[in-house]
């Protein structure tokens, strides 16, 4: 099935159409939380299962997304949707994108307000957050892996043994250090540290 809907969404065809939008339809029903919650997620769905995008552009995607305004995945779906199929095919698949998250909102609202003081839903909520922080530091580790390490050979987190393959990119270790020192340290605005990386990209990398 995964490569039937690869093959239609590379023919541009409007059966792939529909298909590129099912697609984003589920990226949108899967990725709870939003933002980086959701990276892990969209790459898996994205990069790894319909190859809609290689690891390169996708987090070159991400780092776009984070300098413009929208969320992560509705920009994605933009994106890919207009490359593939035009400006028509990004609205398309954007609708696509964000439909399950109308659906849920309007769901939520009609009902959320009866049930909120339950002690199963307080329940929900209180173990529902450590498991958010957890698939977001999964998608920091990868951010951090594809933006700070060139890999020289195979490489693995859970295989001490293929660390030595891993070359750390020395110009973009310090600007890191220096861009978490100063949004720790000021209340400078974040955007103002997505420009000045570019900046620091187009001199120095």
């Amino acid at each position: 099935m995964t490569e039937f809907i690869i093959t239609e969404i590379q023919s541009h065809s409007l059966l792939g159409l529909l298909c590129l939008t099912a697609v984003f339809f589920y990226v949108g029903l899967i990725t709870v939380g939003g933002g980086l919650v959701s990276l892990t997620v969209i790459q898996q769905v994205i990069v790894d299962n319909f190859r809609l995008l290689s690891t390169e552009s996708f987090y070159n995607m991400v780092a776009i997304s984070e300098s413009t305004p929208g969320p992560i995945g509705i920009n994605m779906a933009t994106y890919v949707g207009t490359e593939l199929y035009g400006a028509g095919g990004g609205i398309v698949t954007t609708v696509g994108e964000v439909m399950p998250s109308i659906i849920c909102i309007i769901l939520i609202a009609r009902f959320f307000a009866a049930f909120a003081d339950r002690k199963g839903v307080k329940a929900a909520f209180s173990t529902l957050r450590p498991a958010v922080s957890g698939v977001i530091a999964v998608a920091a580790v990868k951010v951090i892996q594809i933006s700070l390490i060139t890999m020289a050979g195979d490489f693995s987190w859970s295989d001490m043994h293929t660390w030595k393959n891993a070359v750390v990119q020395a110009p973009n270790a310090v600007f890191y250090l220096v861009a978490l020192a100063v949004l720790f340290k000021t209340k400078i605005h974040p955007v103002f540290i997505v420009m000045a990386g570019g900046a620091f990209g187009v001199l120095f990398c």
